[in-house]
């Protein structure tokens, strides 16, 4: 029986994986995945959200009252991570019941927070429309738009829905405020919201093509990855950082980092987001011009077998599944690196106990030995534990919680990884 539930778990299901990631017939285009080794007017992705349920259970309670949007404009803003000449989105459904239709889809240079250059206002079409209509389950990506983007750019998708529209389809931990105003606003020169909220809804990826492109390295995984303790609006995630030491690399600047993060994500169960092994193709071997993944993923098994008894998970289910993943991905001849999962000691009992820890280290030796013969082996629990307690992160590292990495410990997990993995 719990007798004592951290306070993240006392929290609502979207609190909860807002706080913690631990804690708690698409048309995908002929590029997407794979990692072809061709230079000329390759499709890339350049970001990615990726896709939870919003009306999902949670592990602590039944699904929320539904929710929706009716004429309203939505305008999310998104740092990209690789440029080119020409740019795609696309607009999820996946977790839709009935059809998605989105009236008009608005791409913009960002001029902070709420705001756009409307110089650069392009209407996205949809097989030369501006109004599209997913089915239930699928997903469909935008025509191409001539608009050319220099990497770390920040861009707007704006979004108007006309009907009475549910939210279904998102991405809950933004990190990034996104502005919501009633009426189509598609091409205002700037949209305020009164607390803004910091989810993406429906568009889950953003396509470059560009000639010279090198390919995709995605960042697979749960909140650590996601970004919580990031900073709001900072794009300062450790992928944002790793995107940015390759593009000042010579030789790797032609390369993008997406982040397919979910906070509170799993590998063997749902919630929050589907579990891994069911989302491994839609979030990594189907993005598109994907060369690399970094798996970092697990910690949420550990801490969940204390806090949900029937979700109980063995080190072993655990490594097995991420054998799983790695095989899925070499299949696909992208090159996969496995890392070790971080120090969580004193984040809060059931979640931590010697039993949780016993595993974590349990999984993380077997990833050192590379039994799943990854590409490589990271070792970011090397760089993030306190050398004198090993169990636990380094206080200058710790966002507090004692989970999750503040901003110099995504910024150090980025510069730990080698380069050269990527040549």
């Amino acid at each position: 029986m719990i007798t004592r539930i951290p306070s993240f778990a006392r929290l609502g299901r979207r609190a909860l994986f807002a706080l913690s990631a631990a804690t708690l017939a698409a048309a995908l285009g002929a590029c997407g995945g794979g990692g072809s080794s061709d230079d000329d007017a390759r499709v890339q992705a350049t970001w990615v959200a990726a896709a939870s349920n919003f009306d999902s259970a949670g592990p602590f309670g039944p699904a929320p009252e539904a929710e929706y949007f009716e004429n309203q404009t939505l305008r999310h803003v998104m740092r990209v991570s690789a440029g080119g000449q020409q740019l795609r989105a696309k607009i999820s459904n996946v977790f839709g019941t009935g059809p998605l239709v989105i009236d008009n889809v608005h791409l913009a240079r960002s001029s902070g927070d709420g705001g756009i250059d409307v110089s650069t206002d392009t209407a996205l079409k949809f097989g030369g429309q501006e109004r599209v209509t997913v089915p239930a389950g699928q997903e469909a990506w935008s025509d191409f738009a001539d608009f050319a983007v220099q990497t770390g750019d920040t861009l707007a998708v704006s979004m108007y829905v006309a009907g009475k529209t549910q939210k279904t389809t998102y991405h809950q931990l933004g990190v990034q405020n996104s502005y919501i105003v009633a009426g189509n606003a598609v091409s205002a020169s700037t949209i305020t919201t009164a607390n803004a909220p910091t989810e993406y809804y429906w568009v889950t990826a953003l396509d470059v093509q560009r000639n010279g492109g090198k390919g995709t390295v995605v960042a697979f995984g749960d909140s650590i990855t996601d970004g919580v303790a990031s900073t709001l609006n900072g794009n300062d995630r450790y992928p944002n950082v790793l995107a940015r030491r390759l593009a000042a690399d010579p030789g790797l600047e032609n390369m993008s980092v997406v982040n397919s993060g979910i906070s509170g994500n799993r590998i063997l169960n749902d919630v929050a987001g589907p579990r891994a092994l069911d989302r491994f193709q839609r979030d990594v071997l189907a993005v598109s011009g994907v060369t690399h993944v970094i798996i970092l993923i697990g910690i949420n098994d550990i801490g969940f077998s204390g806090l949900v008894a029937e979700q109980n998970v063995s080190a072993d289910q655990i490594t097995a599944g991420l054998k799983t993943l790695v095989d899925r991905a070499k299949a696909r001849n992208i090159k996969v690196f496995l890392s070790t999962l971080l120090p969580f000691d004193d984040a809060g009992a059931p979640y931590f106990s010697a039993a949780a820890e016993e595993k974590r280290q349990a999984v993380n030796t077997w990833i050192r030995s590379n039994a799943a013969a990854a590409d490589s082996v990271i070792d970011l629990d090397r760089i993030i534990r306190d050398p004198s307690a090993p169990t636990r992160m380094q206080a200058a590292f710790d966002s507090g919680d004692h989970l999750h990495p503040n901003v110099a410990g995504y910024a150090a997990m980025a510069g730990a990884i080698d380069l050269n993995l990527f040549r």
